[in-house]
């Protein structure tokens, strides 16, 4: 096992499991575990001894969202960024990944499932793209990914509105492999992860590669326009003072922001 903070690595039988370490913030994102993310998959793409990774969260969250003092410490630009190193790395990953979600899945936390093979939600847990009322937009290719996955009015319902949605409704709509029991999630995703662990590992990748190929280049131009629209939106008006009425713990008043006219 190694741990990286608020990251744990354990490596067993050819599955690679990671685990967000931040139970005290509910494993809210920070700009060096994006990074440190980017590295693990990127590593584990190389090394032919993972066969697998399986990723969840500790404590009483899967993801919730962006930290947001760090966040407004360290907006993402337009190009490179710690958000971007690891979209790359799950675009580029040709290996199963299986995600073990439990509580609260917010932000980023519900659009990095979409780059999953597999999607495991404990009964409880709670999913929110939140992009809209904090001032921004979505991201990690989610504008191209969600409706490909759900249809249009579907995916605005969710990006629009921003609302919380529960794991029933995830797998409802193809967003979930399985709703199981909270007590039993971790055993059913290792179960699975130990199952394609056991497959021959050129054909797995082989038909992963074929399964993404026809949507990748969409996607990566859908990011590339996302992080353009969100670096610019991030310093707007709009986001400044939603993040600022969550710091402060109070309702956001957008009727005196300056909207951001959208780029031609």
């Amino acid at each position: 096992m190694k741990t990286m903070d608020d990251i744990v690595v354990e490596h067993s039988e050819g599955v690679l499991r990671v685990e967000l370490n931040r139970p005290e913030k509910m494993n809210a994102m920070t700009s060096s575990m994006y990074v440190k993310l980017a590295d693990i998959f990127n590593q584990a793409a190389e090394d032919e001894s993972v066969r697998v990774v399986l990723w969840h969260g500790a404590g009483e969250a899967f993801a919730a969202g962006n930290d947001v003092k760090d966040f407004l410490q360290n907006p993402p630009g337009a190009g490179e960024s710690p958000q971007a190193r690891l979209m790359n790395a799950l675009v580029d990953f040709e290996k199963p990944l299986i995600a073990a979600v439990h509580g609260v899945a917010i932000g980023g936390g519900t659009t990095m499932l979409l780059h999953c093979d597999f999607v495991y939600a404990a009964e409880k847990t709670r999913f929110q793209m939140p992009f809209v009322n904090i001032g921004v937009v979505p991201e990690f290719g989610s504008s191209c990914l969600l409706p490909q996955a759900i249809g249009h009015l579907r995916a605005s319902d969710l990006i629009l509105l921003g609302s919380s949605f529960d794991a029933g409704r995830a797998h409802e709509l193809g967003l979930v492999t399985e709703v199981v029991p909270h007590e039993t999630l971790l055993a059913v995703a290792t179960e699975t992860a130990r199952h394609l662990a056991a497959k021959p590992a050129g054909a797995l990748q082989a038909s992963k590669r074929l399964l993404k190929q026809p949507f990748v280049e969409h996607i990566r131009t859908a990011m590339k326009a996302e992080n353009e629209a969100f670096s610019v939106q991030v310093r707007s008006d709009e986001a400044k003072e939603a993040l600022t009425a969550f710091l402060e713990k109070r309702p956001a008043d957008f009727t005196k922001t300056r909207r951001i006219a959208a780029a031609k």
